[in-house]
C-alpha cells in the first residue's frame, strides 16, 4: 500500500460518517389543535359563523384542511371546541386561584379579574355578536355558547365560592345565585357598553378596579352596621 492509500484509509478510519438528519419530528394532535383554535378564534371573530371559511381556518393555523378535517369534522364541531379550548383554560385559572393561601377578599378580587378579562375579551365579545346575527339560521351555536361558556363561567366561579364557604371564609345559601348576581354585577354594564358600541373595552388597570369594588361589595355590603345607626341616632 501506498503512502497516499495509507493516509486516505487512516482518514476514513478517523472521521466517522455523516448520517443525514431524517425527517422532523411532527407536530402532535393537540399541538395542532391548538394552532387551530387559534385560528378558528380569529376566524369566527372576524367574520362571522356563516361567513368562516374551513380551507381559511386551516391556512391561518399553517395546516392542510385535510389535517383541519382529520381532527376536526365539522364548523360546528370547530366552533364549540373553540369555545371549550378557551374556557378550559379559564377553569383552570379559576381553581388554582381557589387553591392559594391569600386572605377571602384579595383572592376574590383575582378571580374577578379572571373572569373579566375573559368576558370582556375582544373576541369572546366578537362572539357574541355573532351569536346575536347569526343564532336565528344556527340556534345550535347559541346553545354551544350558553352551555359551554355562559354557564360554565358561572359554575366555575360558584365551584371557587363553594371552596371558600367549605374553608369557612364565606356563607351562602345559594353559591350558584350568588355566582350569576356577583358575575352580572361586574361585567353587565362595561359588557352592554362595548357591545352596543358606546365605549371601548375598559384597560385592565380599569378592571382591576372594578374587581375591587365587586369584591368589597359582595363581601361586606353596603349598609350601615346596626350599632353605628343607633350611635348616629344617638348624636343627633
Amino acid at each position: 500500500m501506498n503512502r497516499n492509500d495509507k493516509d486516505q484509509t487512516e482518514q476514513s478510519l478517523a472521521v466517522p460518517e455523516r448520517r443525514g438528519r431524517g425527517r422532523p419530528q411532527l407536530r402532535s394532535d393537540d399541538e395542532t389543535r391548538a394552532l387551530i383554535y387559534d385560528a378558528a378564534r380569529r376566524e369566527f371573530s372576524e367574520r362571522g359563523f356563516a361567513a368562516a371559511n374551513i380551507a381559511d381556518v386551516a391556512c391561518r393555523a399553517g395546516v392542510s384542511t385535510k389535517t383541519l378535517y382529520r381532527l376536526v369534522p365539522t364548523k360546528l364541531a370547530l366552533f364549540e371546541e373553540t369555545v371549550t379550548d378557551r374556557m378550559d383554560r379559564f377553569v383552570s385559572i379559576v381553581n388554582f386561584g381557589a387553591c392559594d393561601g391569600r386572605d377571602v377578599a384579595a383572592a376574590l378580587e383575582g378571580v374577578l379579574l379572571t373572569c373579566a378579562e375573559l368576558v370582556l375579551d375582544a373576541e369572546v365579545i366578537a362572539l357574541q355578536r355573532i351569536i346575536l346575527a347569526d343564532s336565528d339560521k344556527f340556534p345550535d351555536i347559541a346553545e354551544t355558547f350558553y352551555e359551554k361558556a355562559m354557564q360554565r363561567t358561572i359554575a366555575s366561579l360558584a365551584s371557587w365560592l363553594n371552596v371558600q364557604q367549605r374553608r369557612g371564609r364565606i356563607v351562602l345559601d345559594d353559591t350558584e345565585a350568588a355566582a350569576g348576581m356577583l358575575l352580572g354585577m361586574l361585567v353587565f354594564k362595561p359588557q352592554r357598553d362595548v357591545m352596543y358600541g358606546h365605549k371601548p373595552a375598559p384597560l385592565h388597570s380599569e378592571m382591576e378596579a372594578r374587581a375591587k369594588a365587586c369584591a368589597a361589595l359582595f363581601l361586606s355590603g353596603c349598609a350601615v352596621p346596626a350599632d353605628q345607626i343607633r350611635k348616629q341616632s344617638g348624636e343627633a
